[in-house]
C-alpha cells in the first residue's frame, strides 16, 4: 500500500499480510496506491505474526492503520503461537473486539466471523458455520463426483446382473417349453 501525501512510491508504503478494500473497481493490481484509487484506503487488515514482524505489527502498524488509513478493522494472528486478536476502530484507536466462546472475532467489514480451525485462520458465517476455501470446495466436488461415480456403477451393475438374471430365466422357460413340445404337450 503506497500512502505518500507527495504521491511518491519511494516512501511511506507497508505490505500487510492481507487486506480487503471494499466498492472499488475490480481489476488485477501490482500494489494499492491510495491516491490513484481516489483516497481509499482499506476496510480490514490482517498481519500474520512471526517471530521478526510480531512487535512492529502490535506497535507501529497499528497506530498507522487506525491513525493515518482509518482503516476500520485491524486482525493479527500468529500461526506458530496461534495468537489471534481483533479490534475495531473507534475514533482514530482502536479497541478490541469481544470474542465469542470460541474465540472468534466479529468482522462487521466482512460479516463473518474470524477464527481459528485446524491451527489456520479462517472464516465462519453468522450461524458458525466453516466457509470452505476454494481448493476444500473443489475436494468436496470430487467427493461429490465420485459418489456419484460409484452410485451409477452400482446401478450399472446392479441392472446388468438383473439383464443376466432375466435371461437365465428366460433360458430356463424355453428349456422347460421345449421339454414339455417333446413331451408331445404344448406348452401355451
Amino acid at each position: 500500500i503506497y500512502f505518500s501525501r507527495q504521491q511518491l512510491k519511494n516512501r511511506d508504503m507497508r505490505g500487510p499480510d492481507f487486506f480487503l478494500v471494499k466498492d472499488t473497481v475490480n481489476h488485477p493490481r501490482n500494489s494499492w496506491v491510495v491516491w490513484e484509487e481516489d483516497g481509499q484506503y482499506p476496510n480490514l487488515i490482517i498481519e500474520l505474526l512471526s517471530t521478526s514482524t510480531a512487535k512492529v505489527d502490535r506497535t507501529t502498524k497499528k497506530t498507522l492503520y487506525s491513525q493515518r488509513f482509518g482503516t476500520p478493522e485491524y486482525f493479527w494472528f500468529s500461526p506458530e503461537t496461534l495468537e489471534f486478536e481483533g479490534f475495531r476502530l473507534s475514533g482514530k484507536s482502536y479497541i478490541p473486539i469481544p470474542s465469542t466462546d470460541q474465540g472468534w472475532y466479529w468482522s462487521q467489514e466482512l460479516d463473518l466471523y474470524l477464527g481459528i480451525h485446524n491451527n489456520q485462520l479462517r472464516y465462519f458465517d453468522a450461524s458458525g458455520q466453516l466457509i470452505y476455501s476454494p481448493s476444500e470446495l473443489a475436494q468436496i466436488e470430487r467427493q461429490r463426483a465420485d459418489l456419484e461415480s460409484q452410485r451409477a456403477n452400482q446401478e450399472a451393475l446392479r441392472a446388468e446382473a438383473e439383464k443376466q438374471r432375466a435371461e437365465a430365466e428366460k433360458q430356463r422357460a424355453d428349456q422347460l417349453a421345449q421339454r414339455l413340445r417333446d413331451l408331445g404337450i404344448d406348452p401355451k
